[in-house]
């Protein structure tokens, strides 16, 4: 069973984390680790009509973002990787700068030091010279840069669509199947 770690930091986009989760529950060889900031847990409340407990729920293992000691926080403890979504500007510029203040910025900068795969799927738009920078320096250290960028080839007819289109994107780099998810024909 293949392990991976889901980070949900405070930028919009919760629906797709919450695409992404389910994905990752439906997928019968794979555990999710989820850590999630203080930020997060308010973008869930305005972004959503879950409550924290039936979020958390959709990963097999909620971990405390203040437990720098947690498994994920060692390179020792085999991933497949790791999935910041949504990444927001500020926790993907401390993934950059390999300030591990928390749990999750930990676990992204573990993911990097072993040369996991670590999934950005960074919110920001218009996006500034720094982000562009930060995102470009990150992508040279090993990080897939995907922000939610829509798509309409697949022909959505609900705001749904398209968040499961990017769920679907974002789990195809690990080899998993999102059902009902369109490719390029």
């Amino acid at each position: 069973m293949k392990r991976i770690v889901v980070g949900v930091s405070g930028a919009s986009g919760i629906p797709i984390a919450i695409r992404v989760l389910e994905g990752l529950k439906a997928a019968t060889d794979v555990y999710s680790c989820l850590v999630m900031t203080k930020g997060a847990e308010m973008t869930l409340e305005s972004e959503s009509d879950m409550t924290l407990e039936e979020f958390t729920a959709l990963a097999d293992e909620t971990f405390d973002l203040d437990n720098i000691g947690a498994s994920i926080a060692s390179g020792t403890y085999k991933t497949a990787g790791m999935i910041v979504v949504p990444c927001s500007m500020k926790t993907l510029a401390g993934i950059h700068s390999g300030f591990s203040q928390n749990l999750l910025l930990r676990a992204a900068d573990v993911t990097l030091k072993e040369r996991r795969k670590l999934v950005l799927v960074a919110r920001e738009t218009p996006l500034s010279a720094i982000h562009l920078r930060n995102m470009a320096e990150l992508s040279q250290d090993g990080a897939i840069i995907l922000p939610p960028m829509m798509t309409y080839y697949q022909q959505p007819k609900t705001l749904d669509d398209m968040t499961k289109h990017i769920a679907g994107k974002i789990l195809d780099i690990f080899d998993i199947d999102m059902p009902d998810f369109n490719r390029w024909t």
